[in-house]
């Protein structure tokens, strides 16, 4: 039995708001707590104020303000002695800079903040650190490390009946198994996760849910069910003022398009994904809708030598460090290009 959504970064006055509230409202109600805490010369409120700041500013796609917002946090947290409330805007860092494709200075960060969150008792605070250490392994690439992590955070959250945490180890877990060919499993993992989402009123997880949902159902050719998934996912995100997972849905839905083959329709969406991932310097969203953008124009008949040559280019501006599963796709998708030509 699982408990209802919270979200914990919410903390102090704020710690009321709604795991579901609009992030231009968490930014207001946050903003407004920052300037009283000032008054109040309260150095713990005033991390805390900053520390919904920072999120406000990054689920906004405000990435240079968010990364001034979480080091404001840390700085008042640290004159005032606050352990736990160092990790939770080290912890804010760590998940911009996975945000920003600076996935060492993530790990970096993140592990930073489980360390001194486990130091100050911050339980919450240590479990969403060692979550976004796993995601960020996932992201990079490294998929035996980020499985065992996501695995044990599974079973701690479902040992203390954490909504939030087991959707997202669920849904970590759920894109291994996708990444490795099991779509049966990944389909139960997605599932369960919406489930669990949904029954908690954690919007956030279950628009993830819904796109991975989505992802599975197109890879078997149901490409209608897919997009009505991800139209729901979509309300989610606008409503919520989710920009990133917009673009990232965005994207997943230029991937349906083009598994059905509506390639023009894919490339409209596709060019649409990466003009919302720029606008927010996002750029591993961004390499990956140019990635299905070329794909795209390739099969509307594109001069394929002009393609190879964009394939080439996308591959050599990724760091093979920072993004080594999104630079590993383009290859493949070089080798395919050359074995057709062949």
């Amino acid at each position: 039995m699982y408990g209802k959504a919270f979200a914990p970064e919410y903390q102090g006055q704020l710690r009321d708001m709604s795991v579901n509230t609009a992030y231009e409202d968490v930014l207001a109600a946050a903003l407004e707590r920052e300037s009283l805490a000032v008054d109040e010369g309260s150095g713990l409120e005033l991390a805390q104020a900053r520390l919904a700041v920072a999120e406000a500013y990054r689920r906004l796609g405000r990435l240079d303000e968010a990364d001034a917002a979480w080091r404001a946090s840390y700085r008042a947290a640290r004159d005032a002695g606050e352990q736990g409330a160092m990790a939770w805007a080290l912890w804010s860092g760590g998940t911009l800079a996975r945000q920003r494709g600076q996935m060492t200075a993530a790990v970096r960060w993140l592990s930073s903040a489980r360390d001194l969150a486990k130091k100050a008792g911050e339980l919450i605070a240590y479990g969403y650190s060692v979550a976004g250490i796993a995601e960020t392994l996932r992201i990079r690439g490294d998929y035996e490390e980020a499985r065992v992590l996501h695995e044990e955070l599974l079973a701690e959250a479902r040992r203390r009946g954490e909504c939030r945490h087991t959707v997202w180890a669920l849904e970590g877990l759920a894109q291994l198994d996708r990444n490795a060919g099991d779509l049966d499993s990944a389909w139960r993992r997605f599932d369960e996760a919406a489930e669990i989402a949904e029954a908690g009123g954690d919007e956030r997880g279950l628009a993830w849910a819904l796109r991975g949902l989505a992802d599975v159902m197109s890879l078997r050719g149901e490409h209608d069910e897919a997009l009505r998934l991800l139209s729901r996912a979509e309300q989610i995100c606008r409503r919520m003022d989710l920009t990133s997972a917009l673009a990232y849905n965005r994207k997943m839905r230029g991937n349906v398009l083009f598994r059905a083959c509506w390639y023009g329709e894919a490339a409209r969406t596709y060019r649409d994904a990466q003009n919302m991932f720029r606008s927010i310097n996002e750029p591993r969203g961004a390499a990956l809708a140019e990635l299905g953008l070329l794909k795209s124009l390739d099969k509307l008949g594109r001069p394929r030598p002009v393609t190879e040559r964009d394939l080439r280019a996308l591959r050599d501006a990724l760091d093979s460090r920072e993004l080594r599963h999104t630079r590993r796709m383009v290859e493949e998708a070089i080798s395919e290009m050359a074995e057709i030509a062949a």
